[in-house]
């Protein structure tokens, strides 16, 4: 697998997963992003024409409360039930 940036506002994440956002743990994540870089990349899947989210909503919301346009990301398949 390799890191592709993918642009923020093309990752829809699902309802269920939003609710478990924590704003301080956004607000950390932010302050070391900016000053370390992203060292973890998130995971999404395709779907629908879009990037889901699977893994990693604290630093999406991170990158996107610092303005950034694109976040490193590993593509993952979907599961197959």
């Amino acid at each position: 697998m390799k890191n592709v940036n993918v642009p923020v506002d093309e990752i829809y994440v699902p309802t269920k997963r939003r609710t478990t956002l924590e704003a301080d743990k956004v607000d950390t994540l932010a302050e070391d992003i900016l000053e370390n870089g992203q060292q973890m990349p998130i995971q999404v899947r395709l779907g629908k024409g879009r990037y889901v989210l699977i893994e990693g909503l604290h630093r999406l919301e991170a990158v996107k409360t610092l303005g950034e346009e694109t976040i490193v990301a590993i593509v993952v398949a979907a599961r197959r039930h």
